[in-house]
């Protein structure tokens, strides 16, 4: 019989835990937004995945990171959560991120090509000249008119590598920091690259940080490429330029991203003791 009455008071017990466990509270974890705005240039609507600074403040001004492969299946959440840590570890200041999530990343990363076996491989490429006008003409005024900014990011890889490098090096006042990790500079035989000292001589010098990476563990190619634009953008000879190159030796192409934009920022925001 006391057996009985233990195993019913068991029963009761779990039962009444289990109703204060169906009672709890839940809520959202918000980090930020997601804004739709449609494109003219594109003419597609564009998904915007927005990381905000815990404590953000519409009237302070803080630096924003544009992410290209900034899907949430991408790379938005992992670069939002190494920049939050920035924020709290090293003396990099709040931080917005703004991840553009991909609609078709080889038309909107790649410039024309008039080698056949890219256009069967890639057959919707060469349309960066519009992605570019995009970012410029529509996304950052956008972006400027929502939030007070301060120092403009482009982050990018692989393709996304080759747009920053594009944009860099046709464009390069659209940013004031560029993360190019493994650029896909073998685009259309190289000949971003080889035009790369032409383009760099007509640049202002002007303040800039560029940073340029490549992951030991990847192709030849992409690692001679990597490695040749680094040494172009050294003899440009720009005096307000600050250029950092990494090597990253336990990396291949697939594994490269997050490490290698720790190893850059740390570039930019080294270690301070926390007061």
């Amino acid at each position: 019989m006391i057996k009985k009455a233990f195993i019913i008071c068991s029963i009761l017990l779990a039962a009444n835990f289990t109703v204060l466990a169906q009672t709890a509270t839940v809520k959202p974890l918000t980090v930020g937004e997601v804004r739709t705005i449609k494109s003219k240039t594109l003419n597609e609507e564009r998904t915007l995945n927005i990381y905000l600074p815990q404590g953000f403040d519409k009237a302070k001004s803080y630096p924003v990171i544009y992410l290209l492969d900034g899907s949430m299946n991408e790379d938005f959440i992992h670069v939002s959560g190494l920049v939050q840590f920035f924020n709290q570890m090293y003396s990099m200041p709040e931080t917005i991120v703004v991840g553009i999530a991909n609609v078709d990343r080889k038309r909107d990363f790649t410039f024309h090509t008039d080698l056949k076996d890219l256009q069967k491989d890639y057959p919707t490429t060469g349309h960066s000249d519009k992605f570019i006008t995009f970012l410029e003409k529509e996304l950052k005024p956008y972006i400027e008119s929502q939030f007070k900014t301060t120092e403009k990011y482009l982050f990018g890889q692989s393709l996304g590598g080759l747009l920053a490098t594009e944009i860099l090096l046709k464009k390069p006042e659209m940013f004031n920091n560029y993360f190019i990790i493994s650029p896909s500079l073998w685009w259309d035989d190289e000949s971003l690259l080889k035009q790369a000292p032409q383009l760099l001589a007509k640049s202002p010098d002007t303040k800039k940080f560029v940073y340029v990476s490549v992951g030991k563990g990847e192709h030849p190619v992409m690692i001679k490429d990597a490695e040749t634009f680094y040494d172009i953008l050294k003899k440009s000879n720009k005096k307000n330029w600050t250029l950092e190159y990494k090597m990253m030796e336990t990396d291949n192409h697939a594994t490269i991203l997050h490490r290698s934009l720790y190893e850059g920022l740390v570039k930019l925001f080294p270690y301070q003791e926390q007061k």
